[in-house]
């Protein structure tokens, strides 16, 4: 299913109804673009982030944080 919408001065575009439905989007909720190449662009929700979870093992990540393991993951 194809949907047009036309970019204001601003570059503002206002997202068709029937994509917001496909996409279960709704006011206040986030949109990543992806350039795939010179002409085409995919789209998609972008999943709510737990803050609170992020902040709580963030501090478990640092005894990873050595020259030695940078060396070590380098190639991964």
């Amino acid at each position: 299913m194809t949907h047009t919408a036309k970019i204001s001065s601003k570059g503002q575009v206002t997202v068709p109804s029937e994509v917001r439905r496909a996409l279960q989007v709704k006011p206040g909720d986030v949109l990543i673009w992806h350039v795939e190449s010179k002409d085409r662009v995919v789209v998609r929700r972008a999943r709510p982030v737990d803050v609170d979870y992020l902040a709580a093992v963030s501090g478990t990540f640092s005894e990873w944080r050595s020259a030695e393991d940078d060396e070590a993951f380098r190639d991964l």
